[in-house]
């Protein structure tokens, strides 16, 4: 029996292992039922005879036997049989070898297993490398695929083998094992530190759908669950194989892929359903925290070019790590630039251009310039670069006004902080430190322009709420503060007149 009947103890806690409930998901049937969470017009959409089989790789690392099996089961029963050409299962070295042999005994599952701990990308490289089918379909140990949810993903790729498609991806409770529908009008996103996130569709791009049954253009997928043509994986260099474990393989090869002539889509009439778990219930050799870092900067120094600094200012314990030789791999594709994925994939990610090819090692100092009746803030922002349109500390524009009120600005909720004052007519400025908190030194509002910027002292007291009121037309000018951080720097990094 694959299954055994399990008799929980009193105070045994089910969430232990697995970080989601394992009683309920024993409980549960491995074929149950699920509801069809796709929109009416999908059911009236007709797919091509001639779509492809595809081989649908699970790598798992001690996942619980009911999810695992629950997975499989619903790709068996609500996938058309000539569709599925194999189901390969990758065990990560898990304590019991049975947890994957046993499952050979079900139709079309074929099961590997590593002979030491890889991790979820290089396990998924295994499994593509054996694969007999054309289309490779990776899905996570803990998921339940919905009615015909292969079959709009696989339409696509035929159309198009440079497409790479994700379902829409339901919600299993964690803790009740419900199977909730997710909103149809979410794409991937990002910020700066490489964190995914899931975003709403801008009411600009809503308008633009008339047919909810439209793919929807994604810059970054989640990674999980996706199909892509197993010639174009190869062709893109599958993964990043040096990356470990677990995380930021789905920036890396969201990148490529757009960088590279590919796309990503989400297809509304695909639907999957995925447990999300609040914590990770295995052991990273090197740490969570390190192994994503690791990870990371890896797609940061190949594919984020000169805009890699705002990654760093978000993590900076990512400096000075290696990150691997995969830069060659983007030349020989001749890829575009990560201008030109911000430009055209990705506008929404607010970002500044940088107008001065100065950069510091860290962050260090901004000035600001008032003019009566607007402002026009110059700032070095918290990657090094001059940054421009204005922007203050928070990274918002300010309205046109005749009274100005400031008060102490966390720098972008990062370990550097930073703070500019103004008060009265005296011009003060910010000294960057690792947190840094004090007063700054004045420097006097003598109108004559060109108003020094000095490093402050270290201090427990942070700047109050001060107000500066008409302020005419001035120009300053400055220079990077040495410091421990920063120890060599003389250039001026501003030069801005009026």
């Amino acid at each position: 029996m694959y299954l055994s009947a399990r008799r929980w103890k009193g105070g045994e806690d089910p969430y232990r292992l697995h970080a989601f409930n394992q009683r309920e998901s024993e409980r549960i049937p491995s074929d149950r039922a699920v509801r069809d969470t796709r929109h009416h017009r999908c059911t009236t959409l007709h797919y091509r005879q001639d779509l492809p089989s595809t081989s649908v790789i699970i790598t798992f690392h001690n996942e619980a036997r009911s999810t695992l099996l629950r997975t499989i089961r619903s790709v068996l029963n609500r996938t058309p049989v000539h569709l599925v050409h194999e189901i390969i299962l990758v065990d990560d070295f898990s304590d019991d070898p049975d947890d994957c042999r046993l499952l050979c005994k079900l139709p079309k599952v074929k099961c590997l297993r590593n002979g030491r701990r890889e991790g979820l990308i290089r396990s998924r490289i295994r499994g593509a490398d054996v694969a007999q089918a054309g289309v490779l379909t990776f899905l996570d140990s803990h998921c339940e695929v919905n009615k015909d949810w292969l079959l709009p993903l696989l339409q696509r790729i035929k159309e198009d083998p440079t497409r790479v498609v994700s379902p829409v991806i339901d919600i299993i409770n964690l803790d009740t094992f419900a199977y909730v529908a997710a909103s149809s009008d979410l794409r991937g996103g990002f910020d700066w530190s490489l964190h995914f996130k899931w975003e709403q569709l801008s009411p600009e791009q809503k308008a633009k759908r008339l047919d909810p049954t439209e793919p929807i253009k994604t810059p970054i997928i989640a990674g999980g669950l996706f199909v892509i043509d197993k010639a174009y994986f190869n062709h893109l260099g599958k993964y990043d194989s040096a990356m470990d474990i677990w995380g930021g393989e789905n920036f890396e090869i969201s990148f490529r892929v757009w960088m590279c002539g590919g796309s990503l889509e989400i297809i509304p009439c695909s639907r999957v359903g995925h447990v999300f778990r609040k914590k990770h219930p295995y052991v990273f050799p090197e740490g969570n925290a390190n192994t994503y870092i690791k990870n990371t900067k890896r797609t940061a120094e190949v594919w984020m070019d000169e805009f890699k600094q705002y990654y760093y200012a978000a993590r900076p314990a990512a400096q000075g790590r290696p990150y691997g030789n995969r830069v060659e791999l983007r030349k020989r594709l001749k890829c575009h630039s990560f201008k030109w994925y911000l430009e055209n994939v990705y506008p929404e990610l607010r970002y500044e251009y940088a107008i001065s090819t100065t950069v510091l090692q860290t962050p260090w100092l901004f000035a600001v310039r008032l003019v009566r009746g607007k402002t026009l803030v110059i700032s070095l922002s918290a990657w090094g670069f001059l940054r421009y349109p204005p922007v203050h500390a928070a990274g918002q524009r300010f309205r046109e006004v005749d009274h100005f009120t400031y008060k102490s600005i966390p720098w972008w909720k990062i370990h550097h902080s930073a703070w500019w004052v103004v008060t009265g007519c005296s011009y003060r400025m910010v000294c960057v430190g690792r947190d840094l908190k004090a007063h700054p030194i004045p420097a006097s509002c003598h109108r004559q322009g060109h108003l020094p910027l000095d490093q402050v002292a270290p201090s427990p007291v942070q700047p109050g709420l001060e107000h500066c009121q008409g302020w005419g037309s001035h120009n300053f000018s400055g220079h990077p503060v040495p410091g421990p951080h920063h120890p060599h720097s003389e250039d001026s990094f501003l030069q801005k007149s009026t």
